[in-house]
């Protein structure tokens, strides 16, 4: 097949990007070396996120995509829009979810706030003694490795896939293990944390999490349960941190988050750090203590200084494009990030400012 875009990484992001690009009319080579990446290990979750305005004008667009494409999905994909409940556990994050409720309702996302007893009423599972939260309704999620194979597979005859490792790119070529080469005259980078391999100065640190799924138990919670605490654990530079995050999967199963340790690609269960998350849980689900676990494991984000993606041309390398550095909003902002940089690559108007997202940004700040 002669290809007019190389992507490196099968990952729900460089699915994306080939989806997007396939669409645009390019024929698109997807090479991937199936090591595992985050797409297989995150949670799944699709949820706006407020803590800047660039994190929020990209998670707004991707949400927009993805329940655009909701429909088409199939059934294995486990889309499921089950809307986030964000937990307020005192009076403070009550103000705080006042705010953010502000911030999202002035981008026209729909969400309540709710007292107490709504809370409690919404989900009884719950401890007792919360102030209340915010539930933001269009949020869901899915099972991304399907919906990374879906998103392929809608490409059609635009989009080809081989499984080969990438061991160098240079201009236009990409030297596989196996001595051969792949040409295109625009390559994108999407394959994750493993990306610094292949472009070692990109400013990507591992931040490796726990999760745990439990059997299955339909009913427990109906949302996406989120405690306030979370943003801010979600985006410590320093030292391992935890937040309470629960998951209701399709299946009937809780899967359990979530955890953070930097600069560690050790994937083995750390007991302690996993016992600290689940304590957390069981200190808002108290019920979590008395049911059944069946497994846990660990996945590595790959995390940017500011918490955002690399999206856009490498500054030093023609031909090179970059979709990088997701950390744990990788399945949310995939498709947005697809739009943007497959928009960028064709010469079509950006969705998105792309500025915030450029890698240049890294640059100037080293600069100034």
């Amino acid at each position: 097949m002669h290809a007019d875009v190389i992507v490196i990484g099968a990952g729900i992001v460089g699915a994306a990007c080939a989806h997007a690009l396939a669409a645009a009319g390019r024929q698109v080579l997807v090479l991937d070396a199936q090591r595992g990446g985050a797409t297989g290990a995150g949670m799944g979750h699709l949820v706006v996120m407020d803590d800047n305005p660039a994190e929020l004008a990209l998670s707004q667009h991707s949400l927009a995509l993805w329940r655009a494409l909701a429909p088409r999905l199939t059934a294995d994909c486990a889309f499921s829009p089950c809307g986030t409940l964000w937990i307020a556990a005192d009076a403070a994050e009550m103000s705080a979810a006042e705010d953010k409720y502000q911030s999202l309702r002035r981008h026209g996302i729909a969400c309540r706030l709710l007292t107490a007893a709504e809370l409690a009423s919404a989900e009884p599972a719950l401890r007792s003694g919360l102030h209340g939260g915010l539930e933001v309704t269009g949020d869901g999620i899915l099972y991304a490795p399907n919906a990374a194979r879906w998103l392929l597979a809608d490409g059609g005859k635009h989009i080809a896939f081989e499984h080969a490792e990438v061991l160098a790119i240079d201009g236009d070529a990409v030297r596989l293990a196996d001595g051969s080469q792949r040409r295109a005259s625009q390559t994108v980078l999407a394959n994750g944390i493993h990306a610094t391999t292949l472009c070692p100065g990109l400013p990507i640190r591992p931040k490796k999490g726990h999760l745990l799924i439990t059997d299955r138990y339909p009913g427990t919670v109906q949302h996406q349960l989120v405690e306030l605490g979370y943003v801010t654990s979600a985006h410590h530079n320093e030292g391992p941190s935890v937040a309470f995050n629960l998951q209701p999967r399709p299946t009937g199963q809780l899967l359990i988050g979530s955890s953070r340790q930097f600069d560690t690609t050790d994937l083995s269960i750390d007991a302690d750090m996993l016992a600290q998350m689940l304590q957390r849980a069981i200190a808002y689900v108290p019920g979590l203590a008395d049911i059944n676990a069946i497994r846990s494991w660990t996945g590595l984000r790959a995390a940017t200084p500011d918490s955002l993606p690399i999206v856009g041309p490498h500054p030093a390398r023609e031909g090179l494009w970059l979709a990088v550095g997701h950390e744990g909003l990788g399945v949310t902002t995939a498709t947005g990030t697809a739009a943007l940089l497959a928009a960028l690559m064709t010469g079509a108007t950006p969705p998105l400012d792309p500025a915030p997202y450029a890698a240049q940004r890294f640059t100037e700040m080293a600069t100034a």
